[in-house]
């Protein structure tokens, strides 16, 4: 089965949703920490109800946001290298949540929600493929965007 993961931005809420639905979701994962946006249509409430109104399921885990700490220090150094080396190493914390995460997405079709349009410069990259190797090879990652949809690269 496949893990989907897309980001939002540079989407109206009607591309996103139709981004979806071309990619077969049927759950939405958002694994933003604080799930508030100043785009319209896109902080959790809203989302969930917009979701749910076209036969979506949504959940927020916010085990999978990245810390604050690690934000601010990305935000003041722009260091994408420390960036991932802290990310990581919060992620294997979080065995329980991936695991849990490996399981729901075995049973639906699931997608991983975070802001970034481009996978390879989220947070969520990390947490599909750490729920993939959780998985023990059930799941495999594939990206949704409107200028692209692929498959992860192996990891």
């Amino acid at each position: 089965m496949e893990l989907m993961t897309i980001g939002y931005e540079g989407l109206s809420l009607e591309e996103f949703f139709g981004l979806l639905r071309e990619g077969r979701v049927e759950r939405i994962v958002d694994v933003r920490q604080m799930p508030l946006s100043r785009k319209k249509g896109f902080s959790k409430n809203s989302l969930r109800e917009a979701a749910c109104a076209r036969g979506f399921e949504y959940i927020h885990l916010s085990a999978f946001g990245c810390p604050k700490s690690i934000r601010d220090t990305y935000k003041a150094d722009g260091d994408w290298a420390r960036y991932t080396r802290s990310f990581l190493a919060y992620l294997v914390t979080q065995q329980e949540p991936l695991q849990h995460l490996a399981q729901i997405a075995s049973s639906k079709r699931c997608c991983l929600l975070c802001f970034e349009a481009d996978p390879d410069t989220c947070h969520r990259l990390f947490v599909a493929e750490h729920a993939a190797r959780s998985s023990g090879g059930r799941l495999r990652v594939h990206h949704l965007g409107a200028a692209f949809t692929a498959p992860a690269l192996a990891a």
